[in-house]
C-alpha cells in the first residue's frame, strides 16, 4: 500500500522507486501483485505515461490517510517508550513554499537541536497537509482550507498565474485577465480538496457558469502533463511557474486576482511541546510579519 501511495503521487516509476529505495522492476511487480490480489486496476500504463484509474484516484487519499495513521501510532509508541525524544511531524502541501519549508526547518532545528523535524509532503487531495485528520500538528499550506478552528501565520504572498498549453491562443500574451480564461476546460484538484479546489477553479469569478473539468490531478506533475497534452488549463502561482516549468506549457500572469498566501497553520488546543515551540519560534523570528489570524479569515 505504501508503494501504491508513492507511485500514485509521482505517476512515474523511476521517481517512485528512488523515493522508496527499491528498483523499478520490484516496484512494478509489487503494484501488479496488489492489483491481482484484489482483482482491480489501479493504474493505466503506457510507454509514455502512468495514470491513476478512476478507482485508483478514489482510493489514493484513503490509503494516504491509513498510512499516515500507522506512521503516527508508531511514532507515538517510540515517544512513549522514551527511545526517541522530540520528534515533530510538519506537513506541507506539494509545491508550496519549497524554500520556505527549508528556512523554517533549518532555523528551528538550529534553535532547538534536541527536536528532530520530519517534513511530510501532501498532494492536492489533502490541502490541509495532514491537519484535518491530525496526522500532522503544524503544516505549511496555501489557504483557503476547511479548518475553521485552526490558526494561521502568513509567511508569503504570490500572484496568480495561468498555466496554458504552448499552442493556446493566449500563450504569447504578457498578461491576461481571469474572465478571458473562464470558458477554457480546466485541470483541477480532486473533490476531497473542498474549499481549496473551488478557490483554484476561481468559482467566485464564474457566477452561474460551471467550470468545464478537463482532468483531475493530485500533483503538479500530473497537472502540467495534462496541460502539455492540450487537455485544458489551470490556475496556479508564480512560485509554481519557477519550480514546475516544462516543455509544452507556458505561464502567463493574471492581473486581476487577489494574492495567494502561504501560511503556517496549527490548532491552538492540539499542540505538543515541540509543535508549540515551532509556532512560537516562527512567530518571533519570521520576517514576513503578519499576525496569526483565524483560518476562516485567511
Amino acid at each position: 500500500m505504501r508503494y501504491f501511495v508513492v507511485l500514485g503521487e509521482e505517476l512515474n516509476y523511476r521517481r517512485a522507486a528512488e523515493r522508496l529505495f527499491i528498483t523499478q522492476p520490484a516496484l512494478s511487480t509489487a503494484i501488479k501483485q496488489l492489483e491481482h490480489q484484489f482483482g482491480v486496476l489501479l493504474f493505466n500504463r503506457s510507454t509514455r505515461e502512468v495514470a491513476l484509474t478512476d478507482l485508483g484516484a478514489a482510493w489514493l487519499p484513503q490509503v494516504q490517510q491509513a498510512i499516515s495513521g500507522v506512521d503516527a501510532v508508531v511514532d507515538n509508541l517510540v515517544i512513549l517508550s522514551g527511545t526517541r525524544q522530540g520528534v515533530l511531524r510538519v506537513g506541507y502541501l506539494i509545491g508550496t513554499g519549497a524554500d520556505l519549508l527549508f528556512r523554517v526547518v533549518r532555523h528551528f532545528e538550529a534553535a532547538y537541536p534536541e527536536v528532530s523535524v520530519e517534513p511530510i509532503e501532501y498532494d492536492f487531495s489533502d490541502p490541509t497537509a495532514g491537519l484535518a485528520d491530525g496526522s500532522t500538528e503544524v503544516a505549511i499550506i496555501r489557504p483557503p482550507v476547511d479548518l475553521p478552528e485552526h490558526r494561521m501565520l502568513v509567511l508569503d504572498s504570490e500572484s496568480w498565474m495561468a498555466c496554458l498549453p504552448r499552442d493556446h491562443p493566449l500563450a504569447d500574451r504578457r498578461e491576461v485577465e481571469i474572465a478571458e480564461l473562464l470558458d477554457d476546460p480546466i485541470v483541477c484538484a480532486p473533490l476531497t480538496a473542498g474549499t481549496w479546489r473551488d478557490y483554484w477553479l476561481a468559482m467566485d469569478a464564474r457566477g452561474n457558469r460551471p467550470p468545464a473539468i478537463a482532468a483531475v490531478a493530485a500533483t503538479y506533475e500530473a497537472e502540467t502533463t495534462s496541460i502539455a497534452r492540450g487537455l485544458g488549463i489551470s490556475f496556479t502561482t508564480s512560485s509554481v511557474a519557477r519550480f514546475y516549468d516544462r516543455p509544452g506549457i507556458v505561464y502567463v500572469p493574471i492581473t486581476d486576482r487577489p494574492p495567494s498566501y502561504t501560511a503556517l497553520a496549527w490548532h491552538p488546543q492540539k499542540l505538543s511541546p515541540q509543535a508549540d515551540a515551532l509556532v512560537r519560534h516562527v512567530q518571533s523570528q519570521w520576517s514576513f510579519g503578519e499576525a496569526a489570524h483565524d483560518a476562516d479569515h485567511s
